[in-house]
């Protein structure tokens, strides 16, 4: 299934963007002055093979996993918090529920690896191959079937998605000590993330970080045993999603740190993917930005936020609706009837006649 979704993810439609991008250069403003949300729009445009998408179909997908490292670290939080966090997610009380009602997204949480009995649980999606991963200071957090597993779990919930009418997929997670996973994994493409004169629950969780990798030696050159050795279940997860939602061109909206571990891991499984990613905001962990560098996925907001679920990802899905807005709403100068630039950059490129 996996190499099957590889095999499935084509290029952007050029064509379609240069449309779009006509469009965007004869709208009455100064050329590239909307210059994000102009790139959202083409973006968008590529994906979904229509010069002028409008009001496309939302789902943010929340894949939720624990840790078995976080028995080594006294700052996480209890082990039954995710299954407190999930719950109040399925009685639509948290968060990511008034988030998603925001765009009017459909949220679909799936239990990955929840270190607690989730059975019979509303509205929660039970994939679940184990009660948490192994803790990865002493050896592999999990098997690589269970690896693969998890990647093509999210291939299949991603297809779903798609299928249902789905064109963008926003990710989100929740999970007890996924940010000492996460960042073991981005370290083994990026290096450790450089953090200056860190506190002493920082710095616990870099010699955890360290220590897992020192113990479980991954192959950067095989995404799977990184995920294997040193990843979550609901990273695997995600990254399936990514990988799913390319092969079925639906655009993927970036969250926080781990995303950003499971879209490295989907990038260096299939190169191609990287261009239906859609960065959000910029989380506070160095790895995060690590990541988004190595990939080449830009985020556009400065908010500090720190919670998951997803939320982050809605907000960059605001963003797309904002991009589109502005495609689709405002008048070129045609339209409107407003005098073409007469020189400088925008003289070559726009037209009176570009309109609808």
């Amino acid at each position: 299934m996996i190499q099957d979704a590889i095999a499935a993810i084509g290029a952007l439609n050029t064509e379609t963007m240069d449309r779009c991008q006509l469009r965007l250069d004869n709208l009455t403003k100064p050329l590239n002055s909307l210059h994000g949300l102009e790139y959202l729009a083409r973006k968008m445009a590529g994906i979904t093979g229509n010069a002028r998408p409008r009001s496309l179909k939302k789902s943010i997908v929340l894949m939720a996993a624990d840790h078995g490292v976080a028995v080594r670290d006294p700052s996480q939080p209890p082990p039954f918090s995710t299954a407190r966090r999930m719950e109040n997610i399925c009685r639509g009380c948290a968060a990511i529920n008034t988030f998603a009602g925001h765009v009017a997204a459909n949220l679909v949480p799936v239990d990955m690896g929840i270190a607690a009995d989730m059975a019979g649980m509303p509205q929660l999606r039970q994939a679940k191959l184990a009660y948490g991963t192994k803790d990865i200071t002493g050896g592999p957090a999990m098997t690589r079937e269970q690896a693969v597993a998890a990647i093509e779990t999210g291939i299949r919930i991603a297809r779903e998605e798609i299928t249902a009418g789905t064109q963008v997929i926003g990710l989100g997670e929740i999970g007890v000590a996924n940010a000492i996973a996460s960042t073991a994994v981005i370290a083994c493409y990026c290096g450790r993330p450089a953090c200056e004169k860190p506190d002493a629950a920082r710095q616990r969780k870099i010699d955890l970080v360290e220590t897992a990798l020192s113990v479980n030696q991954p192959d950067p050159g095989d995404s799977i045993e990184v995920l294997a050795r040193v990843g979550g279940f609901e990273i695997g997860a995600l990254a399936g999603v990514i990988l799913g939602a390319a092969a079925y061109r639906a655009a993927v909206v970036l969250d926080g740190l781990p995303t950003a571990a499971a879209a490295l891991l989907a990038v260096k499984l299939a190169p191609a993917a990287k261009e239906y990613l859609i960065g959000s905001h910029f989380a506070p962990e160095p790895g995060h930005k690590a990541a988004l560098e190595r990939i080449g996925v830009p985020a556009y907001l400065h908010l500090d936020l720190q919670l998951g679920e997803g939320t982050g990802a809605v907000l960059g899905m605001s963003l797309i609706n904002a991009g589109l807005h502005v495609l689709n709403d405002m008048k070129t100068f045609g339209e409107a009837e407003v005098a073409i630039a007469q020189d400088g950059p925008g003289a070559s490129k726009q037209s009176k006649h570009v309109r609808d």
